[in-house]
């Protein structure tokens, strides 16, 4: 029995995967990311009613909505699983397969920001900054065209691990109900998980879960992407050295991964100081200036990543799929 769950989970994920390169994310489709961000609106308003306003109050409030929204979004795709189990074990699979394409985010990623590396070969300036300002937080308006490359590389570069490589993880480990929760928390940190003074306690619960849910997925994903550096023709010597001296620059604990491999594989520097919202935020710089972010360096940075997720869907899903279709 254990072993038929998994081998539906991973059969599911690796159609899933597919129709994930092949479909992307259609904006005219619905999308629990998105419902899961809607709830996540809705919510926050009565809850900051409910609770004191105090720092206290406000940690309590971020507890109870990470509650309510893992809670509700694991429930709700269970419940469709089972109406369709009910149904059918057909139509519970292509549920399964249906979740495990949704979670998943490499075409949509790399579709977002090869827009970017259009319009700027196209000497669009204006374009490439509103294209890239889709995918970022931070102030777009001031950048030049090394700044706009540079930001849609590190985007492509840090939402491999937790657009692409971490989903993959949780829906090979825990299939569609875990990728549930994990996608649940992670839009949770993406919309509330702020040092500022609206979330700096109402968002920590978030945050904190966030941290602790991507810590093996972000080193897995960067050394994955060191791996597909190798096998994808750029600087292998050089992703694996960068990503050891610079992964833990960030003041996130998983952020700076992947960004680090990527800047050593392309052989340029990322991140360093940005704005947001007006006021300029230091950060330290990922990498060595080799030779500067150019458009093409999009490109690249998206072969990198489906290089990674290629390879995560081999040692998450591939091997262990064909261990179980055919023991020793």
């Amino acid at each position: 029995m254990i072993e038929l769950f998994y081998t539906s989970n991973l059969a599911a994920l690796l159609l899933g995967f597919c129709l994930d390169l092949l479909l992307g994310d259609p904006q005219w489709a619905p999308h629990p990311v998105r419902a899961m961000g809607a709830l996540i609106a809705r919510l926050e308003p009565p809850l900051r009613r409910l609770f004191p306003k105090s720092s206290g109050g406000e940690l309590g409030a971020g507890t109870a909505l990470v509650i309510l929204v893992i809670g509700l979004s694991v429930g709700a795709a269970w419940l469709a699983l089972a109406l369709c189990g009910a149904i059918h074990p057909l139509l519970a699979f292509a549920m399964k397969v249906l979740l495990c394409y949704q979670f998943l985010a490499a075409k949509s990623l790399r579709d977002e920001s090869m827009k970017v590396y259009a319009a700027l070969k196209a000497g669009d300036l204006a374009g490439a900054r509103k294209a890239v300002s889709m995918i970022v937080g931070r102030d777009t308006d001031a950048l030049d065209e090394t700044g706009v490359a540079k930001a849609a590389v590190e985007t492509v570069a840090e939402n491999a691990s937790d657009g692409v490589i971490a989903p993959l993880f949780y829906l090979a480990l825990g299939g569609p109900l875990a990728g549930t929760a994990y996608k649940a928390i992670n839009t949770m940190d993406s919309m509330v998980g702020y040092k500022n003074d609206r979330y700096r306690f109402f968002g920590r619960p978030a945050a904190r879960l966030d941290d602790v849910v991507n810590f093996l997925p972000a080193r897995l994903a960067g050394v994955l992407m060191c791996l597909a550096a190798f096998l994808t023709g750029f600087d292998g010597r050089g992703a694996w050295r960068i990503f050891r001296r610079d992964r833990k620059k960030h003041s996130s604990p998983n952020s700076a991964h992947t960004e680090a491999a990527c800047a050593g594989a392309l052989r340029v520097e990322l991140a360093g100081p940005s704005f947001y919202f007006g006021r300029r935020v230091e950060k330290p710089t990922l990498g060595e200036p080799i030779h500067p972010v150019e458009p093409l360096d999009i490109v690249r940075s998206n072969r990198l990543m489906y290089g990674a997720a290629f390879l995560a869907l081999l040692f998450f899903c591939g091997l262990p799929l064909m261990i179980l279709l055919f023991p020793f």
